[in-house]
Order: structure tokens, then sequence, then C-alpha cells
């Protein structure tokens, strides 16, 4: 059980994905919120979120993998100011702040890595709880996307762009 002390974030390791793999297949199993084949398997989705963006955090405590992020550049080119990040926490950690403490962690990784805006792509209209915090923590809803998602329970429902400028930044030149 999180304590709520200063647990750092690290870099997440091939180990620390393997520790997390069950979590991670059981969030894509379930369709409720991560738009990934349920059918992922373990190098496919190790590639996905840690090999892929540009970096990517673990957050542990007593050895057992709280949460995890994934950051990069949104599009290519001339967006490539624009962050994305992806956030998983695990279930037995969950309403305990760990996934506050990620996107904290991400928006400053952001800022330091040269981003100047942080955009949530496909937000399930039906992850309230989530939405609370990204709403909470600055992010605004600028889009919605009508029937953007099938749950797995509840059929097609709605998914939310959600943004939060971070702050101009002139060093738009990063090693993407």
């Amino acid at each position: 059980m999180f304590s709520g002390g200063l647990v750092p974030i690290s870099n997440i390791t091939k180990s620390d994905f393997e520790a997390f793999w069950p979590v991670f297949k059981d969030i894509v199993i379930a369709q409720e919120t991560y738009a990934f084949d349920p059918e992922i398997d373990f190098e496919t989705a190790y590639d996905l979120w840690c090999l892929s963006p540009h970096k990517s955090y673990v957050i542990k405590e007593n050895g057992l993998i709280l949460g995890s992020y994934y950051i990069k550049a949104n599009a290519s080119g001339p967006s490539s100011h624009i962050s994305n990040c992806g956030y998983m926490v695990n279930p037995d950690s969950r309403g305990k702040g760990i996934a506050r403490k990620l996107c904290l962690h991400s928006q400053q990784t952001a800022k330091e890595l040269g981003y100047s805006a942080m955009q949530f792509n496909s937000v399930v209209s039906t992850n309230e709880i989530a939405i609370k915090l990204w709403e909470k923590l600055g992010y605004k809803i600028i889009g919605t996307i009508p029937n953007a998602y099938h749950h797995k329970k509840l059929g097609l429902v709605d998914a939310f762009i959600m943004y939060k400028q971070l702050g101009y930044n002139k060093n738009l030149n990063r090693d993407c």
C-alpha cells in the first residue's frame, strides 16, 4: 500500500515492465480506458510503452509497481512541441494519489524535454475519475469524438481531447 510519502519516479527498465505486465494486460483486456489491442503480446506492449516513446517512467514502493507513464511528441515536425502521455495505475494503488503524482512528474518532464503543451488524444468519457483529476490539474476538454471508443461493457462511448499549455519554450529542438 502506498504510504503517500516521497516515492521516487524513475526510468522504467525491462524488468520493471515485466513486473507491471500483468497489470498492463488486465487494463487493456478490460477495454474501459485504453485503445490497445486486447490481444497485445508482451514484446509489442514493451515496445509501445517503453521503447517508442521519448521516455517512460515507473513509480514503485517496496518492489511493487504502483504505476507507470510514457511521454512522447503528440505529432511530428511543426507540431512536435506538444507532448502526449499515457498513464496506468495498479488497481491496488488507485485512490492514493499515484496518477496525480505521475501527471505532475510528466508535466515537469515535458518542460525539461522542451515541450510547451500536453494533449491527451482520447480520454474515454466514462473514465470520470481521470477526467476530474486532469481538470483539477488544469487540462481542458477541447473536443469530443463521438462514439470513439468501444467500451467492453457500455458499447460505443465518446472520447475527449484534453489539453494543457505548459508554458512557451523557445528551445523546441529536442532529440526525439
